[in-house]
C-alpha cells in the first residue's frame, strides 16, 4: 500500500473530503495537521512548490494536488494505482 501524507486544516471542508475519499479506500495516511502550526503550513507549501491550500496531498512523496485533484483522480480511474504502487 502506498505511503500518504495530507497537510490538513481544522474546520476544512475540503480536508473533510479528501480524508474521507481516502478512508472509504481502505487508505492509511499521515495527517499533518497545520491549524495553529505555522512550521507545518511552510513544510507543506515548500513540499508542493508553493501550493498554500488545504489539503495538500502526496502519494509515496509525489505531490497530487489538493481534494479537487484527489477526486479527479478517482474518476478518472487513476487513483487506485497509485494507492497500489
Amino acid at each position: 500500500m502506498a505511503s500518504v501524507d495530507i497537510y490538513t486544516r481544522q474546520f476544512c471542508g475540503y480536508c473533510s473530503a479528501a480524508k474521507k475519499l481516502l478512508e472509504t479506500k481502505g487508505v492509511a495516511f499521515v495527517e499533518h495537521d497545520a491549524t495553529y502550526s505555522p512550521e507545518i503550513r511552510k513544510e507543506m507549501i515548500a513540499r508542493a512548490n508553493g501550493g498554500s491550500t488545504f489539503p495538500q496531498i502526496f502519494i509515496n512523496g509525489t505531490h497530487v494536488g489538493g481534494c479537487d485533484d484527489l477526486h479527479a483522480l478517482e474518476r478518472a480511474g487513476r487513483l487506485d494505482p497509485l494507492l497500489a504502487a
